[in-house]
Order: C-alpha cells, then structure tokens, then sequence
C-alpha cells in the first residue's frame, strides 16, 4: 500500500537529507525502500553493517543510500555531513529510526539546514479510506491498533502475539540504546497503569506512589516512552507555553489496541492519533506552525482537544453516543470566538449543525476526511 508522505518525500529527495522517524514497526524503512528501487541498505543494529559503515564501503553507484538506526552511532550526525557534504552527488541519502528527533538533537554536531524530517504514523482512516470503509476501518483500529502489519493481516490473535513482541523489543532492545534503565519492570507496569489512564490529566505524584519511585523518575521514564514513540502528551492549552508544560498532561498510545478499560477511552486515543498524524504531516510537508492541546478550566470543566494551525483553533468534544451538544463548548467559546467548535460521536443517528456554529458529526466519516480542520 502506497503510504501518505510517498510523494513528498520523493519531492525532496536529493535535496536535502531525508530523515524518517517513528514508531518501530511502523513501515519506515519499507517507505525507503518504496522511494526509489535502486537503493543501498545499511541498519547499524547489523554488526557486518557497522563495519561498512566504519569503511564507508556501501554501493556508491546505487542511487539511494538508506541509513537504518544510523543515530546509534556515535557521532553519527558528523558522519552524515561529511557524507552530505562531500559525497552528496553521489548518493541521495534517507535515514530512518525509531527515536524522536528532537531528543536526538540534543546530541552531537547540529545537522541544521541539510535535512527534512517525515514522521511516519501508523495507518488511520483517511490513509485508508480508498481500500477499506471508515467505519470498518475504524473498528479495525479500535480492536488491533494501526501498525501495518497486524492491521492488514486482521487477526486479533496474531495482534496479541505481535504487540507482545513488539514491547519486547523496543524495551529490551531500543531502550538499551538511550537511557540507562536498572528496572525494566517497573516501566512496564508504568506502561500498564497509563493503559487504565488514557484521557485523563497524569498526576506523577500519583504514578510515584504506585511505583514506589519518586515524581522525577516517573518524568524521565515518560519522557523515554515518547522518544521510543509509545507515547505521546497531550498539553492543557495555556497562553504561557511555560505554564503549559508544568500542567498535567493527557498521555496516549500510539498503538491504540493497547488500550484498557472503555470503549470510550479507546474512542478517544484514535481520535488523538488522528489529529497528531495530521498536524505532523502539516507541519512536515508543509511547513504549518501547529499544535495539539486540551482545554481545562479551573472548575474543572474540558474539551478533550483544541487544535491549533497558523493561529486557527478548532475545539473537538469525543463523546460515545450523547446526542446533546457539549455545554464545555459555551463556555470555552468566548476564549476563541472564531474557533469551530465541533462534537465527534460514536453512535449516532443524524448528523446536526446549530445556531452557534458547533457541529455534530459521525466520528469515523469526520475522521476520514483530510480538509476537516480551520486552516
């Protein structure tokens, strides 16, 4: 299946380095692979691999040259512009990870002004849309998760089989590579508990005292979980982005199979994969300025998602089968009078738009659509 960032990477191959990141597992280095047929490969966690790499001995009269994990390596951003600067004719260049590049900055030599970077998402509704109904497709992800492989083979035994696996590597393998981490176990109960959690602010008092470790070791160990792309936050909107940070986030997964507990929960973590792959592919293909928040009041009242692009803000309300319109919306509208206010559900029988400009939508016909949010 042709994925989503095919043609936009095409675009700007050869001009620049061109990095892919994202979860394991996901299909970064088949994209790489799909990009041009005449390609050399390199993966860094192949020890005969490591040596070529030492060398510098890869196919120079292949076109594309795919570094797989390369940032494994020391000095790796470096080596790739020696690479890019010198031998960039020769070779067009993609380097593919599992790793969040913005931890990955913070390492090593700046590679500022020679790459691109893609992130690539598990599939959603609207990467499918043309092959599969929404509302299978949706179902589909509700139960098994996006991943390509258990996804396409829809078997949720071999789902169950394949995310244990799938665990496995990135915290006995990946996790090795980045941090230093004595209790495996404890992190996996952490990912246990934040399964139970979806859609609801953390308190990392709270997770330390379920650990038995202290509130700062728990930020670190969330903090692991997103660079291995698990994870991602979902930040409360605050005018001060500095505030914003400190508050309580949501956390999701980007496997949204894992989740435990209602079905709304599960409802919720699509729909916040969704607006993420969206807001990603904005900001990467096309250079947006985006961001992806909660709403929440002193009083305690929420929207469950504010998406803001280039300034314009669209308030989303996930509910299960409520057919009456979120009284959150009135009361947050006045902080964003120009913002379109919009109700997602899961069972509903008719689709309705009011007075005040919110909109009642089915969730899986919205979510498959691509120009549904205020640019």
């Amino acid at each position: 299946m042709k994925r989503y960032l095919e043609d936009f990477i095409k675009k700007d191959l050869g001009e620049k380095i061109i990095i892919i990141t994202g979860p394991r597992q996901v299909g970064k280095t088949t994209l790489a692979q799909m990009i041009n047929s005449n390609f050399d490969y390199l993966n860094y966690d192949y020890p005969e691999h490591r040596i070529m790499l030492k060398e510098r001995s890869w196919d120079r009269k292949k076109e594309v040259i795919i570094f797989d994990e390369i940032h494994k390596m020391k000095n790796w951003k470096s080596f790739l512009k020696g690479i890019y600067d010198v031998e960039r004719l020769k070779n067009k260049i993609i380097v593919t990870g599992s790793a969040k590049l913005d931890t990955i900055r913070k390492t090593g030599d700046s590679l500022a002004g020679r790459y691109f970077q893609f992130r690539l998402h598990p599939f959603d509704l609207t990467e499918v849309k043309n092959t599969i109904n929404p509302k299978s497709a949706f179902e589909r992800i509700l139960e098994i998760g996006g991943f390509p492989e258990p996804f396409l083979k829809e078997d949720l035994t071999f789902y169950r089989r394949w995310t244990k696996s799938h665990l496995d590597i990135i915290l006995r393998h990946d996790l090795i590579d980045y941090e230093s981490v004595k209790n495996i176990q404890a992190l996996e109960t952490l990912i246990e508990l934040l399964k139970y959690r979806v859609g609801s602010p953390i308190s990392y008092a709270s997770l330390s005292r379920d650990l038995s470790c202290d509130p700062k070791t728990v930020k670190r160990w969330l903090r692991i979980l997103e660079t291995l792309y698990l994870v991602f936050p979902v930040r409360p909107f605050h005018r001060n982005i500095a505030r914003s940070i400190l508050k309580e986030p949501k956390y999701y997964f980007y496997d949204t199979g894992l989740i435990k507990g209602d079905i709304g929960a599960k409802i919720e973590n699509l729909t916040a994969c969704s607006l993420l792959k969206r807001l990603n592919f904005l900001e990467d293909c096309l250079g947006y300025e985006v961001s992806l928040n909660y709403l929440k009041n002193k009083d305690g009242k929420e929207i469950d998602f504010l998406v803001s692009i280039e300034g314009n803000k669209t308030m989303i309300e996930v509910k299960l089968g409520d057919r009456n319109l979120s009284k959150n919306f009135k009361i947050f509208s006045k902080y964003f009078p120009g913002a379109l206010k919009i109700q997602l559900v899961y069972n509903l029988d008719r689709e309705k738009t009011f007075p005040d400009g919110c909109e009642m939508r089915d969730i899986a016909t919205w979510l498959s659509e691509t120009n549904n949010l205020q640019i």
